[in-house]
């Protein structure tokens, strides 16, 4: 494979999962990067041995760059991602895509009027474990799924939302617990229930002084005709993984973190469970890990460079966020919204 030239816009810590994975890849490099902060994209560059850009607009137009990686706060990655799509550039978008299904939904299609490739970091349908449940779920062997519930009661102290002024506000994070630290978990939900049909919800802020939710719960009906809850809090100490319960009228499957905890099939042995392991990044945002990084930027390369879409593209990546923005308009109007 020829090499595979990323550009990294934004260089804070985000970025060095991105750049970290891309290191461990074979054919890939990172040619430059650019961050208005001029210290952590000095460090960025030293470290990583790239080329420091004085703008964005020198970042998107360079002809030795393939694609760029948004490595923004939340509320920057629209406006980045179709600057990026408008030079003619691929993206990979750290989550969420964007803060609205509108937003989405137009990055998705300005990459195809210009003929360019999203992807839209959900790293976790990479791993052995999500493969393995998404099997057993589509296989049937669960009977008739009746519930799915996604559990993400994480702890964030006061130091991490006074490290950054954008975080728990609207404008910039979108959201709070929900849509910052429960998105992959959303993801992961409707990757294995299909279509959520409509939602109610209650939101609160009850530890932290931010604007946005420190603590959630939605109910969801799903197209299948299953129903389901999703918790997600920053307010919950020590913090917990994350677990996602698929409970069918054969079996129920639950998935916490990267590890199958129970495997209850009618008439099957208990064999695929996996040894229990502790997750740092329920209580810390450094503790998460970039195998799976690793591995989704793989198959994007592998795809753009044979001029197809990516698995997790501008449409996968947008499925989450309405799902998160019709939560949160229930819990504003305190009525059940349907999805479309």
């Amino acid at each position: 494979m020829d090499d595979f030239r990323f550009g990294i816009w934004g260089c804070g810590l985000i970025s060095t999962f991105h750049a970290d994975a891309i290191k461990q890849i074979e054919g890939a490099s990172i040619y430059g990067a650019f961050d208005l902060n001029e210290e952590s994209k000095d460090k960025f560059c030293e470290k990583y041995d790239a080329k420091s850009y004085a703008s964005s607009d020198e970042l998107v137009a360079s002809k030795n760059i393939d694609a760029v990686c948004v490595c923004l706060p939340s509320g920057l990655h629209y406006n980045a991602a179709m600057t990026c799509i408008r030079n003619r550039k691929h993206v990979v978008i750290e989550k969420p895509i964007a803060l609205s299904s509108e937003q989405a939904e137009n990055i998705a299609q300005e990459a195809k009027e210009n003929g360019v490739f999203v992807s839209v970091i959900s790293q976790l349908r990479y791993s052995d474990a999500v493969n393995k449940v998404k099997h057993i779920i589509d296989s049937g062997k669960l009977g008739t799924i009746t519930l799915g519930n996604a559990i993400m009661k994480y702890w964030r102290g006061p130091e991490y939302y006074a490290s950054s002024t954008w975080r728990g506000t609207w404008e910039m994070d979108g959201g709070g617990a929900l849509m910052n630290q429960g998105i992959h978990g959303v993801d992961l939900l409707q990757y294995f229930m299909g279509k959520v049909v409509s939602v109610s919800a209650y939101s609160k802020t009850l530890v932290h002084n931010i604007q946005t939710e420190d603590t959630l719960t939605a109910i969801l009906e799903y197209e299948n005709g299953a129903v389901g809850t999703i918790q997600a809090t920053t307010s919950v100490s020590p913090g917990y993984g994350r677990r996602i319960e698929i409970c069918g009228s054969k079996g129920t499957v639950v998935l916490c973190e990267d590890t199958i905890e129970t495997c209850d099939i009618e008439g099957e042995n208990n064999t695929v469970c996996d040894e229990k392991q502790d997750f740092a990044s329920a209580s810390r945002v450094d503790g998460i890990d970039c195998s799976l990084h690793v591995a989704q930027l793989k198959d994007f390369i592998k795809t753009v460079s044979s001029g197809q879409s990516p698995w997790i593209d501008a449409c996968e990546g947008k499925k989450s966020v309405d799902i998160i923005c019709a939560i949160y308009k229930a819990a504003q109007t305190g009525k059940r919204v349907y999805l479309k």
